[in-house]
């Protein structure tokens, strides 16, 4: 029944053209020869001098082929446009001379034309006939299905395909053009060399001709395993396919009932082997086999009959796992399934066992002596216990049960020290790395208590610990995280979330000149959190750019506050990379900027340095975008990441923010001196302002006043504080300076 409705709605559709695709190549054929292509290409566009060409350049076009003596002539160009009468009677007696000419018609147009339009019913009918260009496409721009005939205003029309292939075919009745037909193999012959007498007329005596446009941009279709091609070459394909037989298509259905059939007999057999032989036979036929029919112009679809084959395989697969029991394919061990469904364990601790570096060791032996290294693990997690029940899970994982009120905490350091002597493998010495967790009991199911002994473990060797007991307040911290970012869309509705200003003090001036936005949070139980630890949380899951869009409404209309008593206060915001593909980023930053009045430059947006950006592609551009708008881009935390002229050549940034890590320790530390004054002079010479970040010093403020650095920031200056803070002390510093 899946199968059924796979079929129906033609879900497969894209996989079933990629198929046909790759099949066309194994039997790529040339055509014919019998159709030729006069291309309007870009050489001729550029002769004539531009598109569409006046009706005259069509008639010149016929008068040559007609000389030259071609069989017939298929314009692949719509006429159904107004034109200047003096080029329309050119074209007509043109028309009339040839006598062998055919244009197009449109599937969504009448066949009588406008009185205002050039081709009226009398003359289409006394000197041209009348041929369909129209043709249906997918999402790709590719025509997979051509018409015979259709019948457009009461009158039935040939397709050009039908007609250049003197094929006759039911009106509506659709075939599949050959793509394995090569579109290169067509004979084609620029329009300009035609226009300007360099072709010779044996390539063109007593053929069909076609006249259609090849430049880009015009008419363009894509034709598969080759590339996009100008409209005329489906016809021709078209044609060449009708020319070398009667296509036919079966559909999905004769393939779907001979999957089924197969999928029956690999389901009623008991030996898995057989199972797995008539379902690769059936696979391999399904793809395989279309590729004898297609080049007797027989096509089916397959994909539906595929989709069954795998749901049987998958469903197989699937039952024969859960026969295999509870029991390790590698080992024999029961393993971590068994672990859960043993009810006994619930009231015991349970131990597990870390093989830290079973992957990179198992990788490097062969099957058989795997099993040898695992009979060696186990034989020592045994000792002591030799009855003991292990349980075994990929990867290097074995846990068992313990009694909870046994002193098994010596033994397991004893297990770990027997680990120190090497493994013997085929002769070959093979060092262990094994940690031990511990689960000592609680009402949780099996499957989180040993997820938590496996966490314990993990920590020990992280620790550089033998082994360690899992923390149940672990439990609670996890929890924490897992809720936090939901929690902090909340918080932003509720207004727990608020926004600290941290000044920007100017060197020169020895004014403050703006400040930093920083997002505080400070939940209802927990009290103030981490900025660093719920803004590293939004940014690694996608979660940032609500709160980024928080900050900046935030911080654009205090900024625009300030600006009514404090003319050029800037103000500056973290701007994930993450966002550099929102792509209506800068839409909605010139609304704010618009709706609050502040001028663009006195934002700036601080893009952390860490973030390792292409040297081209759309976050690029995001960032030209914005600096377009007149927005400030600065590169924060410098130094800490990817400090390379590249870097700095490529960000569009007007402004270097030295990390702190630098400032605060350069005059205790030489290398830290030596990168805070490089990186002033540096961007100096490349016109880029400097700001220095983490100043909590005097003497660190005067060597940067000494340095040349253009701006500060820190505690010296003044910590993070609300707006209403950081006005009044404005106010203050302009009394003092009036004073």
């Amino acid at each position: 029944m899946a199968s059924l409705v796979f079929g129906l709605i033609s879900f497969g559709e894209p996989v079933e053209h990629i198929l046909r695709v790759a099949r066309n190549r194994l039997h790529t054929h040339d055509a014919s020869g019998d159709i030729v292509l006069v291309a309007i290409d870009e050489r001729s566009i550029r002769k004539v001098g531009r598109w569409p060409w006046p009706r005259s350049q069509h008639a010149n076009l016929t008068n040559r082929l007609a000389e030259a003596g071609a069989k017939r002539i298929f314009f692949d160009i719509q006429f159904n446009g107004q034109s200047n009468p003096a080029d329309d009677v050119q074209f007509t007696k043109a028309l009339a001379k040839a006598g062998n000419v055919t244009i197009p018609v449109s599937a969504k147009s009448n066949v009588g034309y406008a009185d205002k339009e050039f081709l009226t019913p009398t003359i289409a009918s006394k000197h041209a006939d009348l041929g369909l260009i129209g043709v249906e496409y997918d999402y790709q721009n590719t025509v997979w299905s051509l018409d015979y005939a259709r019948t457009i205003a009461g009158r039935d029309i040939e397709t050009y395909a039908a007609k250049l292939a003197n094929a006759k075919g039911p009106v509506g009745k659709t075939f599949t053009p050959d793509y394995s037909i090569d579109p290169k193999s067509i004979p084609l012959i620029s329009a300009a060399d035609l226009l300007a007498g360099r072709t010779k007329p044996e390539a063109i005596k007593g053929k069909d001709v076609v006249i259609g446009t090849t430049a880009e941009g015009i008419d363009q279709y894509y034709i598969p395993g080759a590339a996009k091609m100008g409209g005329a070459y489906v016809q021709i394909i078209g044609a060449e396919t009708l020319k070398s037989g009667n296509p036919v298509s079966y559909g999905w259905i004769p393939a779907l009932l001979l999957a089924l059939a197969a999928a029956w007999a690999a389901a009623t057999r008991r030996s898995a082997i057989q199972s797995n032989l008539i379902l690769v036979a059936a696979t391999s036929a399904f793809l395989s086999v279309p590729a004898v029919l297609e080049t007797y112009l027989i096509t089916v679809e397959i994909t539906p009959g595929l989709f069954s084959l795998m749901i049987v395989a998958t469903a197989l697969t699937w039952q024969r796992w859960r026969q295999r029991g509870l029991v390790n394919t590698v080992s024999g061990l029961p393993n971590l399934s068994a672990l859960r469904a043993n009810k006994a364990g619930r009231e015991q601790a349970l131990i597990a066992a870390r093989v830290l570096n079973y992957a990179e060791i198992s990788a490097a032996l062969p099957p058989e002596q795997e099993r040898l290294l695992v009979d060696q693990i186990v034989s020592r997690l045994r000792v002591g216990s030799p009855q003991r029940t292990l349980y075994e899970g990929d990867g290097g994982i074995f846990a068992w049960f313990e009694d909870s009120q046994a002193p098994f905490a010596n033994h397991i350091e004893a297990l770990h020290t027997l680990f120190r002597n090497p493994a013997r493998v085929d002769g070959m010495s093979i060092d262990l790395a094994v940690s031990f967790g511990i689960e000592l009991g609680s009402g949780r199911s099996l499957t989180n208590r040993l997820a938590s002994a496996l966490v314990a473990a993990d920590e020990a060797a992280h620790d550089g610990l033998k082994w360690k007991y899992h923390d149940p307040e672990t439990l609670e911290d996890a929890s924490w995280k897992l809720s936090m970012l939901s929690q902090l869309d909340d918080a932003v509705d509720k207004g727990e979330v608020w926004v600290a200003y941290q000044p920007k003090f100017d060197l020169r001036t020895r004014k403050v000149v703006g400040a930093e936005a920083l997002a505080r949070w400070t939940h209802p139980e927990k009290g103030p959190i981490s900025a660093t630890e719920f803004v590293s949380a939004a940014e690694q899951h996608d979660r940032i750019g609500k709160l980024t869009d928080f900050i900046l409404e935030q911080s654009i209309s205090a900024a625009a506050n300030v600006n009514r008593k404090h003319p050029g206060f800037g103000i500056a915001v973290n701007l994930s990379a993450r966002l550099l593909s929102d792509k209506g980023l800068v839409l909605r930053l010139g609304a704010m900027l618009a709706r609050h009045k502040l001028p663009a430059e006195l934002l700036t947006l601080e893009l952390t340095e860490t973030a390792e950006l292409g040297s081209s592609g759309p976050a690029l551009d995001m960032l030209a975008s914005l600096r377009d708008l007149g927005i400030t881009i600065a590169i924060d935390d410098y130094g800490t990441g990817l400090s390379t002229l590249e870097y700095l050549k490529k960000i569009p940034a007007s402004e270097i923010k030295i990390d702190q890590s630098f400032v605060k320790s350069m005059l205790d530390n030489r290398s830290d001196l030596v990168m805070v004054q490089s990186t002033i002079a540096l961007a100096h010479s490349l016109g880029r302002k400097v700001v220095a970040e983490g100043v909590e010093h005097q003497t660190v403020l005067d060597a940067l006043v000494d340095m040349g650095c253009d701006v500060a920031q820190g505690y010296i200056i003044g910590r993070p504080m609300s707006m209403d803070s950081l006005v009044k002390r404005l106010s203050n510093d302009r009394r003092s300076s009036v004073a």
